[in-house]
């Protein structure tokens, strides 16, 4: 009877194990509720209890994609404190989350590692609905101020993702490294962290936010440890044309043939908004609304292994554009400024037409026809290949079509919302340094575009039959160049 009771407990541990072609994932877009904008720190209850509040309602939606069947879960970063905190004021919503390597379940042990009342909570949502929960707080490190790097108050403060499974288990801890303006809260590690953590449904990475438009963490995941999907907890601030949450993170997933579970923060008074679960094919489902304060649960079926799909393969990213003659420049060739970046553009004169734009060393090529011409808007077409120098230094290299904010021209590259031209077809292309692009397509009202774009494997970006139904802001190819960095990180 007992070989028979452990032949069967093996059985079961080999079903429960069973590697999954497919898994359901789900994000859930959070209104925080913020603490008051004080300088004096709260009492370590009334931290609690802040945190208690945003966690009910995580509950909730954990609850609700459980009971729907799916793996895991991904929260916002900020979802359980806010922000508005100085060094000190961020003290009493701080705990220490140790190495997952100690194999903790804070649910069964909570006392394990001292006062741990929100990685208990957590772990127990997991535990108790039987799936993987992705959160975002803060971890205190104590360190020896005679050290080199230690901060003058002893401590190090980590803005930190963690994952427990679905028994409650502590299997990933991540500290962001691209600390956004204005987290004087925090500290960075002193390298990145390359977090990963395996499951049945295949090889998961971390990260968080501004790591995502570095090379590390966010693309050495992918290109060192080839993982399937990235847990992408956020706080983003949507910037028209290039870099609205729904319209990047889509980008890089296809860019990079990875899923990405993006889960943001919803606050419309900071821009922030747009959440999705996107694969390489498919950049849907996603959330993005700035009517209201609410947030939304999105719950979708992934490939657990998309980068071994059949349908995948790597794109290069220069061949089209480098095997082609120029095309003409255009009558009306101007510098304009994107997002502080002097950029060239070539006006969209015709219903049609064929345009090259170049830059330093980049090359930019346009073929494209108008369904009609309004005469209220205009497009351009432009290159950036150049040092970005805004809230954070990273090289770029760019080929956009955007419409301008107005009829004046200086108005190209600032942030619109509404178009009313509407494309038939496009082709967009460009002789690229980098093999990091990412594709971008943005329609009126701030929506993406699925099934309506393609990309070839030769480089080039183009339209498919539905585009025309629908008036376009924008379409991009966004790379880029790591390599040259100033910081090399």
């Amino acid at each position: 009877m007992a070989a028979t009771c452990i032949l069967f407990s093996m059985l079961l541990f080999a079903a429960n194990c069973k590697a999954l072609d497919k898994f359901i994932g789900a994000v859930y877009e959070h209104a925080v509720i913020l603490p008051d904008d004080t300088k004096t720190p709260v009492s370590s209850d009334e931290a609690l209890d802040l945190m208690n509040r945003n966690m009910d309602i995580l509950e909730e939606a954990v609850k609700a994609s459980a009971l729907q069947g799916a793996h895991l879960i991904v929260t916002p970063e900020d979802g359980i404190y806010g922000w508005r905190f100085t060094r000190e004021t961020i003290y009493p919503y701080l705990e220490d989350i140790p190495d997952p390597k100690v194999n903790w379940v804070p649910c069964s042990d909570p006392e394990r590692f001292g006062r741990a009342p929100v990685q208990t909570r957590l772990s127990c949502m997991a535990k108790h609905n039987t799936i993987y929960v992705v959160a975002n707080i803060g971890d205190k490190k104590l360190c020896n101020i005679t050290d080199v790097g230690c901060p003058d108050d002893g401590q190090y403060n980590y803005n930190t993702a963690v994952v427990y499974d679905s028994d409650g288990k502590l299997v990933a801890r991540y500290h962001k490294y691209h600390l956004f303006l204005g987290e004087l809260q925090f500290n960075a590690p002193s390298e990145p962290e390359l977090v990963t953590f395996d499951t049945p449904f295949g090889k998961f990475g971390i990260f968080i936010c501004f790591d995502i438009l570095f090379y590390n963490p966010a693309v050495a995941l992918v290109v060192q440890h080839n993982v399937d999907t990235i847990l992408f907890p956020t706080a983003w601030m949507n910037l028209l044309p290039h870099l609205t949450a729904i319209e990047f993170h889509s980008a890089w997933a296809m860019g990079m043939g990875v899923n990405l579970l993006s889960a943001n923060t919803h606050n419309t008074s900071k821009r922030m908004t747009g959440s999705g679960i996107f694969s390489p094919d498919k950049p849907e489902p996603y959330y993005y609304n700035m009517n209201n304060e609410t947030g939304g649960l999105l719950i979708s079926e992934l490939r657990s292994h998309p980068r071994k799909s059949s349908t995948y393969s790597p794109t290069k990213w220069n061949l089209y554009a480098s095997s082609i003659e120029k095309y003409p420049s255009g009558s009306n060739v101007f510098s304009g400024y994107l997002f502080a970046d002097n950029y060239t553009f070539t006006e969209l004169n015709e219903c049609h037409g064929e345009y090259t734009v170049c830059q330093n060393d980049l090359c930019c090529h346009l073929s494209y026809t108008m369904l009609e011409k309004h005469s209220d808007e205009v497009y351009v077409f432009g290159v950036f290949d150049g040092l970005h120098l805004v809230e954070g230094e990273y090289y770029l290299q760019v080929c956009t079509l955007l419409k301008c904010q107005s009829m004046d021209l200086e108005s190209c590259g600032e942030s619109v919302e509404t178009a009313s031209t509407r494309f038939e077809s496009f082709a967009l292309s460009g002789n690229f340094s980098t093999s990091f692009v990412f594709p971008e397509v943005l329609l009126t009202d701030v929506h993406l575009a699925p099934n309506m774009f393609q990309v070839l494997n030769d480089g080039r970006l183009i339209s498919q039959s539905g585009i025309s139904s629908h008036p376009l802001l924008s379409a991009s190819l966004f790379g880029r160049w790591y390599e040259k960095d100033p910081s090399g990180k």
